[in-house]
């Protein structure tokens, strides 16, 4: 089990440092780079921004399945589970998601019943939730991240007590989400009254009256033209940057715009838990909505019998994979890691991804743009070891119901 320590920060996450840092500390990209990494060394996302259905329906994920994917919040990896791989491994340059993985991985294993489960996950104020986690999760951690969750705050709260509110309104995306509802308010907007709406023509006309005109209020023109507005969402200097190619006028609300279009009008409001989170923050409850998959009751069994599968490393995707053998890894889930990198780094992971696949391996990954960021960026000789299967990849990335990223791509092992 890869050692964790949680209270590094950004001073001494070395492997955080290595992958963000581009530009020397006194520029204006480096100081940039830097002020998203001392946000970035806490909690980022409570709850992982990718779909995990697109995910498993791109990987053709299927029992006896070796997969590598990146930790984030931890929910797709547990809905991995559901499809019986033989193999999950974890990797994250965030201690804080690495916690948060291996404590959701306990719960599923320790919990008593599927009840309980939600009401630590699915939920808000269930003030039980920190004696479930004494009683049944904590015994069963690692010394490591049981001392993360029961770390107290100046206020002499423990960690874990976040899961007797609601977790999902903490940690960077969290807190994100909490100011965007703000500004909205000021504006004369509750967002929270979207969950109101009963049809997509009604998601759609509350988002046209309401949501809508809120971009082009000076306010927020003047914000998305500065990179640090974003970086509530985990979304890097780099990354912001390929978002601002999409955009012809100096600034990105026109992107924006319509991405949370996408969220708020073309999928069912009670099929989409993303769109929950970012207008009423909280899931839905039994009659309202579906919450995520990991947590949906036919899923439980699977999740809770395959969760030793799984190992969590905090490690980047490279480092790990230069420690397999070859031909070991069936299926690589690299979220939108991509866009932070450069071509060197992007050329040495693709080097290990070539090296360490299976016969008819897969990669999948988003980015900010609509474009794949690999493209033209490989060598030669790695480029034709694989096929892009752009069909597939456009038609997922239109049943996305996250709608944040511009693009979903789909790389297969060419025979």
């Amino acid at each position: 089990m890869t050692e964790l320590a949680p209270e590094a920060g950004f001073r001494g996450n070395r492997k955080l440092k290595t992958a963000l840092l581009q530009h020397k500390a006194l520029s204006r990209d480096g100081l940039s780079e830097r002020l998203f990494g001392l946000l970035f060394s806490g909690l980022v996302y409570p709850q992982i921004w990718e779909d995990p259905d697109v995910d498993m329906e791109a990987m053709e994920l299927a029992a006896g399945h070796r997969v590598v994917t990146i930790g984030s919040g931890g929910c797709n990896m547990l809905a991995y589970l559901s499809r019986s791989p033989a193999k999950i491994d974890v990797v994250d340059l965030n201690p804080n998601h690495i916690a948060l993985n291996r404590l959701k991985l306990a719960a599923f294993q320790h919990l008593p019943d599927y009840k309980t489960l939600v009401a630590h996950f699915g939920r808000e104020r269930i003030r039980s939730n920190s004696r479930s986690f004494d009683r049944y999760i904590a015994p069963n951690l690692d010394a490591d991240t049981r001392a993360y969750w029961n770390k107290r705050s100046l206020t002499g709260r423990r960690r874990i007590s976040v899961f007797n509110g609601n977790f999902y309104r903490t940690g960077l995306l969290g807190r994100f989400i909490a100011v965007g509802h703000l500004i909205a308010r000021l504006h004369g907007v509750r967002l929270e009254e979207f969950a109101r709406t009963r049809t997509l023509r009604e998601q759609r006309q509350f988002f046209e009256d309401r949501v809508a005109p809120l971009f082009d209020k000076p306010m927020i023109r003047w914000m998305t033209e500065r990179k640090s507005s974003l970086f509530g969402l985990g979304i890097p200097p780099r990354q912001y940057d390929e978002l601002a190619s999409l955009a012809d006028n100096g600034t990105i609300a026109p992107v924006l715009k319509h991405r949370l279009e996408k969220l708020a009008c073309h999928f069912p409001l009670k099929d989409n838990y993303f769109a929950w989170q970012a207008f009423v923050r909280r899931y839905p409850y039994a009659d309202e909505g579906l919450l995520p998959t990991y947590l949906q009751r036919e899923h439980y069994q699977s999740i809770r019998r395959n969760a030793e599968r799984v190992s969590v490393h905090h490690a980047s995707f490279t480092e790990l994979l230069a420690e397999k053998p070859s031909a070991s890894v069936d299926r690589y889930v690299l979220l939108d890691a991509q866009d932070w990198m450069n071509d060197g780094q992007i050329g040495q992971l693709w080097s290990e991804i070539s090296r360490t696949s299976a016969p008819a391996a897969r990669v999948i990954f988003r980015t900010a743009a609509e474009k794949s960021i690999i493209e033209g960026r490989l060598p030669n000789s790695i480029a034709a070891q694989w096929t892009y299967l752009e069909g597939m990849s456009r038609a997922l990335n239109a049943k996305d119901r996250s709608a944040i990223y511009g693009g979903f791509h789909i790389y297969e092992k060419a025979s």
